[in-house]
């Protein structure tokens, strides 16, 4: 997949990859951010920003492209795996 070729050619860049408990204590940061954002877009807490939204989302594609090419993992065949497993398993008759 062409964007984790391009998170892989930055984070090398930047020195290579954390371990993978920092890398997902950075996703479980990220995740957390992400929520805070959901939750201001809701009008639970704070101001809502689409703009902010993105990053966020963003943010949390980053780290887990970081974390599937930390173990060789392909991002698109992973999710349609799992498109592939809910249409079946979840799909209500």
């Amino acid at each position: 997949m062409e964007l984790q070729r391009d998170v892989d050619a930055l984070v090398k860049k930047m020195g290579g990859y954390w371990t993978p408990s920092q890398m997902l204590a950075a996703l479980m940061e990220e995740v957390g951010e992400l929520a805070d954002e959901i939750l201001a877009m809701e009008g639970v807490k704070g101001e809502p920003s689409e703009e902010k939204l993105r990053e966020e989302v963003g943010d949390v594609l980053f780290a887990l492209a970081c974390i599937a090419n930390y173990y060789g993992i392909d991002l698109e065949d992973a999710l349609m795996e799992s498109i592939r497993k809910y249409s079946t398993r979840d799909l209500q008759p």
